[in-house]
């Protein structure tokens, strides 16, 4: 075989991403993945989950799309 180095490249896989859900300055709301370059903008919280769902699966390989996907809201309170 001689002394040759062998790479074997992986599939990177994850179980789980989380999103930050922030007030988006003209109204609505704005996600983005952390650690990974996926945002989407959405009107209503109603809105949210499909997006999100639909921004993760365009991002991601079947193989590769991460099972549970986490909201984490930073929301103003509203007076």
């Amino acid at each position: 075989m001689g002394n040759g180095a062998f790479f074997i490249m992986q599939r990177k896989t994850c179980n789980e991403i989380s999103f930050l859900v922030e007030d988006a300055a003209e109204g609505g709301f704005c996600t983005r993945a952390l650690g990974v370059p996926i945002f989407t903008d959405v009107k209503d919280l109603n809105d949210l989950r499909q997006k999100v769902r639909d921004a993760v699966k365009c991002h991601y390989d079947p193989a590769d799309r991460p099972k549970l996907i986490r909201l984490h809201f930073q929301i103003a309170a509203k007076r």
